[in-house]
């Protein structure tokens, strides 16, 4: 994975600290020129990577990346499923076999649907579970995609659930049918770490909140640290800032200071915001003698 990721909740009004300000955003960015123009700013502060949900309005980003792939040929897409709200939506206004019939391929959708029909049928929540995964992954066709995470909300169910497998069929499907790796966004790191340790999955791509404020982590910060220092996976540090309770330079060198995070992910929706946000990690990087994961621009 590559060190710096950029995140997408500023475009769609997430904010966990301030309503007014997820409002202001998601009015600033209702127009796709505003989100491309954002990611421009990424691109050009030497950021290839952009960690997003598969929000409908995603799948306009994509157009405009595979439209422009001579200025982007080195760009990344981190694919994180299933955006919650489309679902819920979409089963409140349709129905689940409506909602199934909205967000599976329209080609052949009949055809699909009976091979998924006998999935639901059967209880049979592998099978489903795989044709959604495609569905969601449609939009990204021709883009480089090396790494596709569950969201959170899915990943912290299936573990208050005890249903540990489902993280194995997950595993086996991104790398069988789109040859990327798996990854998982969790709010219980040391939780999750236990459960696929459990199933076999060794040295797992992981994305929790990590921050010196423990803000919206389960767990404890101690366990947090410990599971960092001392477990093998491979770890993502979001919300390191905490959503702006912690100075810019204090966060990052926190974050900075624990040499075993592999990736740090950040949002902002603003061209100083960003550049100052890339320059604080290379400076804290080269401060605790970190080796550059990707190259400046």
């Amino acid at each position: 994975m590559q060190r710096i990721l950029f995140g997408d909740n500023q475009f769609f009004g997430v904010n966990h600290m301030s309503e007014d300000k997820a409002r202001e955003q998601a009015i600033r960015f209702q127009d796709l020129s505003a989100i491309i123009r954002t990611l421009d700013y990424a691109y050009d502060a030497g950021i290839r990577v952009f960690m997003c949900t598969t929000h409908e309005r995603i799948a306009q980003v994509c157009d405009h990346f595979r439209a422009n792939q001579a200025r982007y040929a080195d760009f990344e897409f981190y694919p994180c499923m299933p955006y919650a709200h489309k679902y819920a939506n979409a089963v409140t206004e349709l129905g689940i076999a409506g909602a199934l019939n909205n967000f599976l391929p329209s080609e052949g959708r009949l055809g699909v649907l009976l091979k998924g029909g006998v999935s639901v049928a059967r209880k049979d929540v592998e099978g489903l579970g795989k044709l959604l995964i495609d569905a969601e992954m449609k939009m990204f066709d021709g883009l480089q995609t090396p790494v596709v995470f569950v969201q959170n909300v899915l990943t912290d169910l299936i573990l208050g659930l005890g249903a540990y497998d489902a993280f194995c069929v997950f595993a086996e499907h991104i790398k069988e049918r789109y040859n990327a790796e798996p990854g998982y966004i969790t709010m219980n790191l040391p939780m999750l770490l236990d459960a696929l340790d459990k199933v076999g999955i060794v040295n797992p791509i992981v994305c929790a909140n990590i921050n010196k404020i423990a803000f919206r982590t389960s767990g404890g910060l101690d366990r947090y640290e410990r599971a960092i220092a001392e477990r093998p996976f491979r770890a993502i540090a979001m919300s390191v800032f905490a959503s702006g309770a912690i100075p810019p330079g204090e966060a990052i060198d926190y974050v900075c200071a624990q040499t075993k995070i592999e990736s740090i992910l950040f949002g902002a929706s603003s061209r100083g915001n960003i550049e100052s946000t890339v320059a604080l990690i290379r400076e804290y990087d080269r401060k605790y003698e970190r080796l550059p994961l990707q190259s400046a621009p």
